[in-house]
């Protein structure tokens, strides 16, 4: 298994797989790289190279007590990049990798990147603020920190079910989909996963998508219970230049598991265009 050491020592575990123009895949919370499967395995018999890590304190990588919070995620991003020397590479982002791969253009530029893909992503602003009247209360917040302080394992299970919409009439929940998100997620830290919380929702992303200056695709479900699309997506495309939208009605936040054909099709011919 391949890591790279961050510059506080954090090991970051990371996969890199065939050749061809660079994709790196940040993927949301609380899951880790895995999360991607099927958009690796598909871009990869496409002729492009793959790149996913797990984030700082989940899946492989090691479990540091600090550097949970978009700046230091975007930076060990850009460890990652440049430590691979890459060029001309798209970065995708899901839901909290959405907001990293945001931080990371408003941190580190477009110097090494080509193009953007953000889906079900968080950016501009989760939290309902006087500035953000359509944000989620911090209520909402508040109670994912306290389940997953003291009810995580229960939590993961629970959540599963909105997550890729299986609480929906005529929905056919799969039980390995749950099961992987509940494995996934009890790998990560406890603490890891209680301060990224805040990182998602609170972090405002919107002087970073004003520093977008490469075509973006943003992709979200209708039906996101996790990320309302009208706050998110809506918003977030409206601060960016040369961006598309593309809406899939009915779908839920977890769309690249429950439509994965139509997901890499889309990905597929953005990176074509």
């Amino acid at each position: 298994m391949s890591h790279l050491t961050m510059k506080d020592g954090t090991q970051l575990f990371y996969k890199d797989w065939g050749n061809g123009p660079p994709i790196v895949l940040s993927h949301c919370w609380p899951l880790d790289a895995d999360a991607w499967d099927a958009q690796m395995l598909f871009l990869l018999h496409k002729g492009y190279r793959v790149i996913a890590h797990d984030r700082r304190g989940h899946g492989r990588s090691s479990q540091p007590w600090n550097g949970h919070e978009m700046d230091t995620y975007a930076d060990d991003l850009a460890t990652l990049i440049g430590a691979l020397d890459l060029s001309d590479a798209t970065l995708i982002g899901h839901s909290a990798g959405g907001g990293e791969v945001t931080r990371y253009v408003g941190r580190h530029g477009t110097e090494r990147v080509s193009k953007v893909i953000l889906i079900s992503a968080v950016p501009p602003l989760m939290l309902k603020t006087p500035t953000n009247p359509g944000g989620l209360p911090i209520e909402v917040f508040n109670d994912l920190r306290q389940k997953t302080a003291t009810q995580r394992t229960q939590l993961f299970r629970d959540l599963a079910v909105p997550f890729y919409g299986y609480n929906r009439p005529g929905a056919q929940p799969v039980q390995g989909v749950i099961d992987s998100f509940w494995a996934a997620g009890m790998m990560g830290s406890i603490q890891a996963e209680y301060e990224c919380i805040k990182a998602f929702s609170e972090t405002d992303f919107t002087d970073d998508l004003n520093k977008f200056n490469v075509p973006t695709l943003f992709i979200h479900g209708s039906d996101d219970q996790v990320v309302p699309i009208g706050n998110s997506t809506l918003l977030a495309a409206q601060l960016t230049r040369n961006s598309t939208v593309k809406i899939y009605p009915g779908a839920p936040h977890g769309l690249c598991s429950t439509l994965p054909h139509e997901v890499n099709a889309d990905i597929f011919a953005f990176l074509a265009d």
